[in-house]
């Protein structure tokens, strides 16, 4: 295997950090930005986990980022005494995952990427690209958190488009049935994770020789488009150019903070089922108003978008999510007492948006084959697709030190 070779791709092997007698199932826990409208499930979670070790203790939940000025120190220090006397498990390998969730057993491939390769910018021709547009205002407060962090604990996930299924399917049709790294059904209903180690020699060439062919032959589009937690990405990406002044050139090529853990999943994969995600205004002083502005921003398409309030419930033609998004903007613009949250789930949306003075938007599902050819051309509005509904999200296992 020619590590170099990976690395020019931006591609590295992870030197990973794992939880060693601990209760794997407090360990796992889901994504940070899901459940923004329902505090109630992170607080079911707290209670479940207790005073167990738990990746929960590690990451600032959104629903928690006014706390950050006091969150923030408590979670740096925990990091320092779990890397002492919880994360004792070593291993310099790739990972393989399976996930399984309503849609089955989604497979991935832990990897560490080089984020001199990743660019979020519109117009961006790195490998590494945002599926969507990045909110800016969005990355200061998590950089609160990985500025001067001990470990990461991702929960971004990659696409590849590989529909001859090269890279991470014939992995685990030789290690599915070996001994795995840990194995635990997962807390609040969010499925099963198992992850097995990749380190054998040919694994890891087997995986090289994968990666390279799908960059040559990757064309206009990106090796690797961020599915899930771009905004992530972008703060350690933010985080990593704040720092590369202050190193010389010898320590910028190895710095931890250069690289980012990641979990790269098959666009082709069967359990990687594409959702909406739906747009809940609140504060909306009359909802006809925006009915009126979003009916006169149709595109002509067939793309539907329900519209919910208080009274009213509707469909409008015309409103994939590249018409409904801007649309939005607009109209919060021109309402700066309205605010705007996305909520997974049809049931959790419409109950939402009956509220009063609340109004709920629930856009047509993007279909995932268009993915690398759009993503090619810049990227998507934000929050214009969700992989899976939030208790299918990438839940934190695995540690790295980045510093």
């Amino acid at each position: 295997m020619n590590s170099a070779s990976l690395f020019n791709i931006g591609v590295l092997i992870p030197d990973l950090l794992l939880p060693e007698n601990a209760d794997a199932r407090k360990w796992a826990c889901i994504a940070c930005d899901q459940y923004t409208s329902q505090p109630e499930i992170w607080d079911a979670v707290d209670a479940e986990v207790g005073a167990a070790p738990s990746t929960l203790r590690l990451i600032l939940p959104e629903t928690q980022l006014p706390d950050a000025p006091v969150r923030v120190p408590e979670i740096q220090k925990t990091m320092e005494a779990y890397a002492r006397d919880v994360l004792t498990r070593r291993l310099h390998g790739f990972v393989l995952t399976a996930r399984t969730t309503p849609a089955g057993c989604r497979k991935g491939l832990m990897l560490a990427v080089d984020l001199e390769q990743y660019d979020y910018s519109a117009g961006s021709a790195s490998r590494i690209r945002a599926t969507e547009g990045t909110i800016l205002s969005r990355i200061p407060p998590r950089m609160q958190v990985r500025r001067g962090a001990l470990l990461e604990s991702p929960h971004i996930m990659l696409l590849a488009d590989d529909k001859a299924r090269t890279l991470i399917e014939p992995l685990y049709e030789k290690l599915h049935a070996r001994a795995p790294l840990y194995d635990t059904e997962l807390m609040q209903d969010w499925g099963h994770l198992t992850g097995w180690a990749v380190t054998d020699p040919d694994d890891l060439a087997a995986v090289e020789r994968a990666l390279l062919a799908l960059d040559q032959a990757r064309g206009d589009a990106p090796l690797f488009a961020v599915g899930d937690g771009n905004h992530s990405l972008a703060t350690a990406k933010a985080v990593w150019e704040e720092l590369k002044p202050s190193l010389t050139p010898e320590q910028r090529e190895t710095h931890p903070a250069r690289r980012a853990l990641c979990e790269v999943v098959n666009l082709y994969d069967e359990a990687l089922v594409f959702a909406p995600i739906h747009r809940v205004l609140t504060n909306v002083p009359d909802a006809s108003e925006l009915l009126a502005a979003l009916s006169a921003a149709s595109d002509g398409s067939d793309a539907q978008a329900e519209f919910v309030a208080p009274g009213v419930s509707r469909v409008l033609t015309g409103l994939p999510v590249e018409a409904l998004q801007p649309a939005l903007d607009d109209y919060l613009s021109a309402h700066p007492g309205v605010s705007i949250d996305y909520v997974h789930g049809d049931d959790a949306a419409r109950a939402l948006g009956r509220r009063p003075g609340c109004c709920a938007l629930l856009p047509d599902v993007l279909d995932k084959l268009r993915l690398f050819p759009s993503v090619a051309h810049g990227p998507l509005p934000r929050k214009a697709f969700s992989m899976g509904q939030a208790s299918e999200k990438r839940c934190y296992f695995e540690c790295r030190r980045i510093r």
